[in-house]
């Protein structure tokens, strides 16, 4: 598969919000079996089940472990679907105004011929922080199909974020992603990122964060 990474054209914008969306909402399952095998949750779990079993039969142990589990599956699918429909009104509306108005910033498109046509599998995205030597470069918007997992195309997007800022004299190149996508994380330390932090400081409300179970890593490479 011969793949083409180019710059971002307003053309590309219903197909590339459509991958974005896709692409973040596959996290849900995963993040759901993650939070359901975290000790607490076992915990939690067994707890409701053997409650609800004392209280009343095994129907009510039943429903108090499908609520419990319910609301993990929805404090799951609420952190990523929240998340799509932000960013789908926000920077996701106007890609050039928020990725490429300015010169150190970019946004790009990973494109192949798949059947005769061309398809994007793939986007990624840099937006320049600070100023003089302490200038530095944020990546964004990391999103590769599912059909082309697994084929270098993640490292050669980084790698493009990379060079880019690396050619700009940026000092480093910093990113954000959660403790779920484990793959990501692999691959950014492959590349040289580093963990720098973990918080869990996002969009959704205070209380969704804990039964997720999942945390948010800020990584950096230095340049």
């Amino acid at each position: 598969m011969q793949l083409v990474i180019r710059s971002f054209r307003p053309s590309d914008k219903d197909i590339v919000c459509t991958l974005f969306s896709i692409g973040i909402n596959e996290h849900i399952g995963p993040c759901f079996r993650n939070a359901m095998i975290n000790p607490p949750h076992v915990a939690a779990t067994l707890a409701l089940c053997i409650t609800g079993f004392l209280l009343g039969s095994v129907l009510g142990a039943l429903v108090f472990t499908g609520v419990w589990v319910g609301l993990v599956y929805y404090c799951c699918h609420e952190l990523y679907d929240s998340y799509v429909k932000e960013k789908l009104k926000t920077d996701m509306q106007d890609i050039p105004g928020y990725y490429q108005s300015k010169p150190d910033d970019s946004f790009w498109v990973a494109e192949a011929e798949v059947d005769g046509r061309p398809q994007i599998l793939g986007t990624v995205a840099v937006v320049a922080k600070g100023s003089g030597k302490e200038k530095h470069g944020e990546l964004f918007r990391m999103i590769i199909s599912q059909s082309c997992r697994r084929m270098g195309l993640g490292t050669r997007l980084t790698q493009t974020v990379i060079d880019f800022c690396k050619e700009r004299g940026f000092s480093k190149v910093v990113l954000e992603t959660s403790s779920t996508q484990a793959s990501a994380v692999a691959l950014y330390e492959k590349l040289g990122f580093r963990e720098t932090h973990r918080h869990t400081e996002t969009h959704a409300p205070f209380w969704l964060l804990p039964l997720t179970n999942v945390k948010i890593l800020r990584m950096e490479k230095h340049l």
